[in-house]
């Protein structure tokens, strides 16, 4: 868990199991409040304990997590500050109000606690008894009853007459000689007391300020009735009992367990059945987590939130105070159902982003692209093929862009993406060579690094990708056969030279035929990172997550429709949250990326149709496409080259013959020379000479 994350955690404390009072007035954040019902036994035999004792050298955290850091401490005393501060300010305006209900009702108190001194004074509880004696005509025992009511009441009524006599003199003394303040002290005293007394227990004076929300204490007793209802198990029965594998906690808003199920029972199970243990919880299914746990299958982790933390928003995004960022640190995405900070790292990975249409894909999508864009040291290409009104503004500083798929003043989107693809993958091959070369001084793992990336001698920096709706362009004809054998190459072999994937689509599966579907479900299972907004069903969760997900608790589709910018992200670290994205509208899209712009020009960094050129050229270096196909070979024939160029690019290369290659290859100042192949020595080009040429363009 990253500071960030430590930051931003709720608090956390050992709930033990037993009763619970209602507070009024208590904070909503008090985690359990409101004992929604009594504890039950989960069956005949002796319930399961939940509040295990620590193992052996086991030592519980002193301080909690989040109250460590300064920022931590900072947020704890926010909340409570914010909390007393509402509470200050709603019972102050409605304090003239309390004060005359409180008069109204001490009134009312007095004549109680007079009528009551009456009460006890004439021995009204004797009565009946009287009433039972005469109507059985036994005049002995009515007469011994009345003796006794009458010395009763004289020795009650000198009590009473020492009491009146007491309080007067109390008064007269209050009254002549006590300073103002003690009679203010007193009456102080007095009223609240006489106010309880005078007023019904249904009528309260003073009304909480905060509403108590509705949610359950889990003890050990609720959970397992909620599992044996599920049918995950028989209390009766030894080798069918469900147990617990660690103490019982609060974790931010809710309660966490680690629960066993017997053996021959799994995650998956329970995950199947998480509808009915939301039910034996009296929950909601968005309140119920469940998520593996990596040391037993039939263990897992049950997350119960105190309310849905899925309906309430996380506001802005912090991007909005619109300073430098750095590409190699974490970008923020939101919060996760236990209110703790989500960071996306961006380096060394590609993005999937998957969801249906209206869901916050693209929302989620830009928020990432923003974070690049506010690193001036990153080149950024965008490209969105359904051309809405999203992603237009980063053409202030993207180096190539494309929106829609109508032609443009650049060309057409499809020329201008294939060029840039190409671009990217002739750079990305020349970076891996050159990297190889460096000395250890300047590149100790042989691999990009943030000072390199930010140097301009080197021209290496890191490059973002993003593409929205990229299904589009697999169904352009010939040149989608092109565009997914690089998106593909790129997916699979770009991270690691510093250039980062975002795709954004709400199709994952079923796109294409032939080859390039074939492409493009290599291209959709290579990425890294998969962040799933809501979708139609588990299966297409799966696809966007990628395999498996589901028989870990994974599910999109089981995301409520009124969720906005809700998905779950998985692959960024070990557990797999359900995240609550930032928001930045159209508006704040706009602010950011006008800081961004300045950023980069006071930089320097600002390239391409962002400073106004014409777009990339769509007639891709010969040196580019030669040394592609030559792969690992040293050299090869001409007439060999002119075969593999018709085959693997069409579009270009269709009428390829060995003398227009040699001419081309030549004019790109790569020589034509002899080459022993398969037995043969024929006139064709070298495999250094190529990246040589390569590298020079």
């Amino acid at each position: 868990m990253t500071d960030q994350q430590q930051d931003a955690r709720a608090d956390a404390g050992v709930a033990v199991p037993g009763p619970a009072r209602a507070v009024p007035g208590e904070s909503h954040e008090v985690s359990y409040e409101v004992e929604l019902d009594g504890a039950e036994p989960g069956g005949s035999g002796a319930p399961a304990r939940v509040d295990l004792a620590p193992a052996p050298g086991e030592r519980q955290p002193v301080i909690p997590a989040h109250l460590r850091t300064r920022a931590g401490l900072r947020a704890a005393l926010a909340r409570q500050a914010q909390l007393a501060g509402h509470r200050a300010a709603y019972h102050s305006i409605r304090s003239p109000r309390y004060l005359l209900l409180a008069l109204v009702w001490a009134l009312a108190g007095v004549v109680r606690l007079a009528l009551r001194q009456l009460r006890w004074w004439w021995l009204l509880e004797q009565s009946g008894l009287r009433n039972d004696a005469a109507a059985d005509g036994d005049a002995r025992e009515w007469r011994a009853l009345h003796r006794e009511a009458k010395e009763t009441r004289r020795v009650r009524g000198m009590v009473l007459a020492a009491e009146v006599v007491a309080l007067a003199a109390a008064v007269a003394v209050l009254v002549l000689v006590a300073p103002w303040w003690a009679r203010a002290l007193l009456a102080a005293a007095a009223l609240p007391m006489l106010a309880r007394a005078g007023r019904p227990a249904d009528m309260r004076i003073v009304r909480p300020a905060v509403v108590t929300p509705r949610f359950r204490r889990l003890n050990s007793d609720v959970v397992l009735r909620a599992y044996y209802a599920a049918g995950l198990g028989h209390p009766d029965k030894p080798d069918q009992q469900v147990t617990f594998g660690a103490p019982m906690h609060r974790d931010g808003d809710g309660s966490r367990v680690l629960v066993d199920l017997p053996h021959g029972r799994g995650l998956k199970d329970a995950v199947e059945a998480k509808d009915k243990i939301a039910s034996g919880l009296d929950v909601t299914e968005s309140q119920v987590f469940i998520r593996r746990d990596p040391t037993s299958y039939r263990r897992h982790t049950l997350w119960v939130a105190d309310r849905d933390p899925l309906a309430v928003p996380v506001g802005r995004t912090p991007l909005l105070a619109c300073r430098q960022s750095d590409i190699w640190k974490p970008a923020p995405l939101g919060l996760d159902e236990r209110g703790q900070l989500v960071t996306v790292p961006l380096m060394w990975n590609s993005i999937l982003i998957s969801a249906l249409p209206r869901a916050g894909k693209t929302y989620s999508a830009r928020l990432l692209a923003l974070y690049a864009a506010l690193d001036p040291y990153v080149t950024l290409d965008v490209f969105d093929a359904k051309g809405s009104p999203d992603w237009r503004k980063f053409a202030l500083v993207a180096d190539s862009f494309a929106f829609g798929l109508t032609p443009t003043r650049y060309g057409l989107p499809g020329d201008i993406l294939l060029a840039t693809l190409s671009g990217i993958k002739a750079d990305v091959q020349d970076r891996y060579h050159r990297l190889s070369e460096m000395p250890t001084g300047i590149c100790p793992e042989g691999k990009l690094t943030r000072e390199i990336a930010r140097d301009p001698r080197f021209g290496m920096p890191v490059r973002v990708l993003v593409l929205e709706e990229f299904q589009e362009y697999l169904d352009m004809g010939d040149a989608s056969k092109e565009i997914a054998a690089l998106l593909v190459f790129l997916v699979k072999v770009a991270p690691g030279a510093g250039v980062i994937l975002i795709d954004a689509t709400q199709r994952p599966s079923g796109v294409g035929s032939g080859a390039v579907a074939q492409q493009f479900t290599s291209f959709r299972d290579n990425h890294a990172l998969r962040f799933g907004l809501r979708t139609s069903s588990w299966q297409v969760s799966e696809l966007c997550l990628g395999a498996g997900a589901y028989s870990e608790g994974l599910d999109t589709s089981a995301l409520l429709p009124e969720y906005k910018g809700v998905g779950i992200l998985r692959g960024a670290s070990d557990a797999s949250p359900t995240v609550r994205t930032y928001l930045a509208d159209g508006q704040d899209a706009e602010r950011i990326l006008t800081a961004a712009r300045q950023l980069r020009e006071r930089a320097g960094t600002l390239s391409g149709m962002a400073l106004g050129e014409s777009r990339p050229e769509t007639a891709v270096p010969v040196a580019a496409d030669v040394l592609a196909v030559l792969g690992d070979a040293p050299g090869m024939h001409w007439e060999t080259l002119a075969g593999l160029l018709r085959a693997r690019y069409p579009g270009r290369h269709a009428d390829a013959t060995p003398e227009s290659v040699s001419a081309q290859c030549r004019a790109a100042g790569i020589p034509s020379v002899n080459v022993k192949m398969l037995g043969k020595t024929l006139k064709g080009c070298r495999r250094d000479a190529v990246q040589r040429a390569a590298s020079a363009r």
